[in-house]
């Protein structure tokens, strides 16, 4: 096994999907998983901190796109249209890892321990996403419900995307942001 640790990382999550998915995730083992991925537990644990993280790998980069494009959109913007850029910057991620996100959707529904976790790391990014508005210059308690607001309105344009075969997930976020717009009248 390379010593890449992305490759590892790769490996990781590839073998835990399978398990998660073969046994399901309350009867799988860190063990079981390095095994898989022909490391040690010791490896794997090098990598994530338990058996639940290796199914959120990414959010550190997704975090990162979207406080990036939260800080560099022009400064003349509103929350609304600033949190259309950055989830639209994000796109390309969540394209790549795509294939990936559904099959851990499928696992996590089935899972209450994996549901808590899911949503604590979306708490996470509606933080991060608040905190970059607010260091904007929008008031905290605005900035706090934009980003809730447009957590919702991405997971309205993801769920659309993967039930409804919606071609585009860009166009699927600006959808839901016009809708967003139209309920506030």
């Amino acid at each position: 096994m390379p010593r890449d640790g992305t490759r590892v990382r790769a490996r990781l999550r590839e073998a835990a999907l399978e398990l998660y998915r073969e046994r399901g995730y309350e009867s799988t083992t860190t063990a079981e998983i390095a095994a898989r991925a022909g490391v040690t537990e010791r490896t794997y644990f090098r990598h994530f901190a338990d058996k639940r993280e290796v199914l959120f790998d990414g959010e550190a980069e997704l975090r990162t796109i979207l406080v990036d494009a939260i800080a560099a959109a022009p400064s003349e913007l509103a929350p609304l249209p600033i949190l259309v850029r950055a989830l639209t910057a994000a796109v390309p991620l969540l394209i790549a890892n795509r294939p990936i996100a559904e099959q851990r959707a499928a696992i996590i529904a089935h899972s209450p321990a994996l549901q808590e976790r899911a949503y604590a790391k979306t708490a996470s990014l509606v933080d991060a996403i608040a905190g970059a508005l607010a260091r904007r210059g929008t008031a905290e308690p605005t900035a706090r419900l934009a980003a809730r607001v447009a957590m919702a309105a991405f997971e309205d344009a993801n769920h659309r995307c993967i039930e409804y075969s919606e071609p585009h997930l860009s166009a699927a976020i600006a959808q839901a942001a016009e809708e967003v717009k139209a309920i506030c009248g």
